[in-house]
């Protein structure tokens, strides 16, 4: 860290050893894996910048927003409407899930067989070692599967501000109503919390600063339709990431000033792997930061990642909310349409994931796809083997991945994927 934040980090309460020894890792691991790459394109030192101060300056500028007067409310999922935060003038963050820690104490609360984003987000609250839990002034959890569902009545006594939404699991006139529902319930919530009154002006205001973060993702994922792809999948997953974190305005100029350079890149016919290079998808469950595993071995194995059909990537950005209604009724209206189409396989029946993993795969012209299982997640790792069928018959290769968060298995994946990238040359 650029300064000396322990002052601040033991006013939230956190395990300082604990913490340090969690940074020493997280930056040597950044380090080997982002910091080794050739040729990146010079605005990704705006991200590892925001990665190096991730828990630092960051931070200090939510303790400052708060100091202010503004509130802070965290969140595990995409399917908390940011656009109804923004607007109360508050702000929203992602919470930290993407790696293991203080995991025996989280196995005296959780069954082991939970899967790892689960079993992260309590160990990174038990450990003490997250600075976004701790500075939240609202936790937002959300019933998408069963294992987070019973999770949170766990959690709810762990941390003082949970808040728990619930999700339809259907696709039916009904589910779409319940999601109504609980995008109202949770509008009067942040108006409780915030003690703003969420008007049409305002809800405008958080859709458009939304919509424009979104806006400048779908540009940096059109430009890696590209061959030689002008951007590694590393470093393009890495933007997804830290679209959670940034301050919204900041992360939007950030992502279309590398999107400047990368045009650039593909008029000069640049790359950041040769032309030629084989094409991967990458499907299946969300990678918070740090989980950085499977794609490094992907781009270490003679592959380039050109697409994330994830939450964090194409299927947690993909639409915008319609901002044309002039009413809180109508603009919630096209809230409740945005997310609704938010293809998690929480749903059934989800044929309309099976379609957009084929369309990805032929907008990116990604010569095979490889499905990303958490172990003991049972809505990807059930809908993996329909997914790989649907590919077949488009004569599409796919590699079905079942791993966690440890490093142990990393011979064996890059075992497995180099012979898949083999296959598919």
């Amino acid at each position: 860290m650029s300064e000396d934040y322990k002052s601040m980090w033991e006013s939230l309460g956190l395990d300082l050893g604990a913490h340090d020894a969690l940074l020493e890792v997280l930056g040597k691991g950044y380090q080997d894996i982002y910091l080794a790459q050739k040729d990146r394109p010079e605005g990704m030192s705006y991200f590892d910048f925001v990665m190096s101060e991730v828990h630092g300056l960051r931070i200090k500028e939510l303790m400052d927003e708060k100091a202010a007067g503004r509130k802070v409310i965290g969140s595990f999922c995409v399917f908390v409407p940011e656009e109804i935060v923004r607007a109360a003038d508050a702000t929203f963050v992602g919470l930290c899930a993407g790696a293991d820690f203080a995991t025996e104490e989280v196995e005296k609360l959780l069954p082991r067989n939970t899967c790892s984003l689960i079993k992260s987000a309590f160990g990174f609250n038990l450990g003490k070692v997250c600075p976004y839990i701790e500075s939240a002034d609202m936790i937002v959890g959300e019933n998408t599967c069963d294992g987070k569902k019973k999770s949170y009545e766990t959690l709810k006594n762990l941390v003082p501000n949970l808040y728990v939404m619930d999700l339809p699991q259907m696709k039916s006139d009904e589910g779409k109503a319940l999601l109504k529902a609980e995008y109202l319930r949770f509008k009067e919530a942040v108006e409780k919390l915030t003690s703003i009154t969420i008007d049409a002006e305002r809800l405008k205001k958080g859709i458009e600063i939304v919509n424009n973060k979104r806006k400048a993702i779908h540009r940096l994922a059109g430009l890696r339709k590209a061959d030689p792809s002008p951007i590694s999948g590393l470093d393009a997953l890495l933007a997804n990431q830290v679209f959670f974190y940034d301050n919204p305005v900041r992360f939007t100029e950030s992502v279309n000033k590398i999107c400047d350079e990368l045009e650039t890149r593909i008029e000069k016919g640049e790359g950041v792997f040769p032309k030629g290079t084989p094409r991967i998808l990458l499907s299946g469950c969300p990678m918070a930061v740090p989980n950085w595993k499977l794609p490094w071995i992907i781009e270490t194995s003679g592959a380039v990642i050109v697409g994330e059909e994830s939450c964090v990537g194409e299927r947690g950005t993909r639409n915008l909310t319609d901002d044309t209604g002039n009413t809180v009724e109508e603009l919630m209206e096209g809230i409740v349409d945005r997310y609704f189409k938010v293809d998690c396989a929480i749903f059934t029946p989800n044929p309309d994931r099976l379609d957009h993993i084929v369309e990805m795969a032929k907008t990116y012209k990604a010569d095979g796809v490889i499905h990303y299982g958490l172990q003991f997640c049972q809505p990807y790792l059930m809908e993996a083997m329909p997914v790989e069928k649907a590919l077949e018959e488009k004569n599409i290769p796919c590699l079905r991945i079942e791993t966690d968060y440890s490093m142990e298995d990393v011979g064996q994946l890059k075992t497995r994927v180099e012979a898949f990238v083999e296959l598919i040359k």
